[in-house]
């Protein structure tokens, strides 16, 4: 894909003022679309949208096809007709920092309730006609992640974890009439799941409406691994590296280098790239054409490892005894675009990349990245510096990582 030479700003949909104690899809992400119009602006990148497993990380989600109920706007609900506007009324004005507690005591169950009078007005009033025939049309479309996303969702509430791994042996392993009687039992709590999932689709599709006729491309962000924790492991434990008692054998990380004496250890189960090939890489090709769906522009972090990806023994503790395995690189890209067609997406080539990485980033066509606060660093990454920069890279001031430019300068 070409990009066109263009600049933009990195927001999270957290960040912005809603009701709720939360930024969300509403006005003011309708607000924020309209100013960088005027700014003369065209980008606007976001974090990934998946809902936040422990540590309410959008990189350690709980699904990676599914949206965070957290980010639906109560006033787009109220004007829906879905709860009444008096129920929301006592949630604007919130300052500061995100207090994730606070917003799943409060708002959390506000969008339940909205959910639930969907359900029961949504078949006989007329005002809820459309929005009901799309809700059904949305649970067919998304069939193939939402069903299973939904009882994972109910089930993590049930059994007062979110570690499914110490579930119950049966539901752990998706034992089929575990699952179907699970199913039955919560039939009403997962078509609220379902409900809130279409409301947050209708959001973000009328957002980048709203964006695309701004001439604003939105540019997501992609995560190369997945929490253990999540619907996606739970749903598909074949294709990534477990025991026979589903728990990980090597997970991942990165190795020791000059900001850790220890390197990183983050976790995330590994892959089972064989597997994968063997299956035409059809969960890849599942996850990058929802993401293609929800995005412009993909970003897809950590590209290094898809060439090759440090595995470090689970009973590890740090990730200093790991070693370089081979990922399947250009076969998987290949595969991706031969389903897909030419694909939007973005490298973060940061770190320590090598030779291999960088060939396979420019056989793949896709831009790299650069972040000047790195280039002024006592670190020396002097890529980094303007001056170095070539064409096909995305130029940042700093990464969701780092401070802002303001508080950057002022610690400098």
């Amino acid at each position: 894909m070409d990009f066109q030479r263009s600049s933009g700003v990195l927001l999270h949909v957290s960040s912005l003022p809603s009701y709720g104690g939360i930024g969300d899809l509403g006005p003011a992400a309708h607000d924020f679309v309209a100013f960088l119009a005027r700014a003369k602006q065209h980008v606007w990148q976001v974090l990934p949208l998946c809902p936040t497993g422990y540590g309410n990380s959008p990189y350690a989600g709980s699904s990676a096809f599914a949206g965070n109920p957290y980010l639906i706007s109560l006033e787009f609900l109220s004007d829906w007709g879905w709860i009444e506007g008096t129920k929301i009324a006592g949630l604007a004005g919130r300052e500061g920092p995100v207090n994730f507690d606070e917003v799943e005591q409060r708002k959390l169950p506000l969008l339940h309730e909205a959910a639930a009078n969907f359900l029961d007005n949504g078949p006989s009033d007329a005002k809820l006609a459309d929005q009901w025939l799309q809700f059904q049309q949305f649970r067919l479309a998304e069939a193939n992640w939402l069903n299973d996303y939904a009882l994972y969702a109910v089930l993590r509430r049930e059994y007062n974890t979110g570690a499914w791994a110490v579930w119950p042996e049966p539901v752990r392993r998706r034992d089929p009439d575990a699952i179907a009687e699970a199913s039955a039992k919560h039939a009403r709590v997962l078509a609220v799941e379902h409900v809130l999932q279409f409301a947050f689709a209708v959001q973000w599709d009328n957002l980048r409406k709203a964006a695309a006729e701004s001439g604003i491309r939105i540019l997501g962000d992609v995560a190369i691994f997945v929490n253990m924790d999540s619907s996606d492991v739970w749903m598909h434990p074949d294709i990534f590296e477990l025991d026979e008692d589903l728990h990980p054998t090597c997970v991942s990380g990165v190795p020791p280098d000059y900001f850790s004496s220890t390197g990183q250890r983050w976790g995330n189960p590994l892959y089972r790239w064989d597997v994968l090939a063997n299956r035409g890489f059809d969960w890849w090709g599942q996850r990058i054409s929802r993401s293609c769906q929800l995005y412009d522009i993909v970003r897809l972090d950590h590209f290094r490892g898809f060439e090759a990806y440090w595995s470090i023994p689970a009973d590890e503790e740090t990730a200093v005894n790991g070693e370089w395995i081979k990922a399947p690189g250009l076969q998987l890209f290949r595969a991706l675009e031969s389903a897909l067609g030419p694909l939007p997406l973005v490298a973060e080539d940061l770190g320590l990349i090598t030779p291999e990485v960088d060939a396979l980033r420019l056989e793949l066509g896709m831009p790299g990245m650069r972040v000047i606060q790195f280039g002024f660093s006592d670190k020396g990454a002097h890529i980094h510096l303007p001056h170095q920069y070539v064409p096909a890279t995305v130029a940042y001031t700093g990464t969701h990582d780092n401070d802002t430019t303001h508080g950057w300068w002022q610690k400098t």
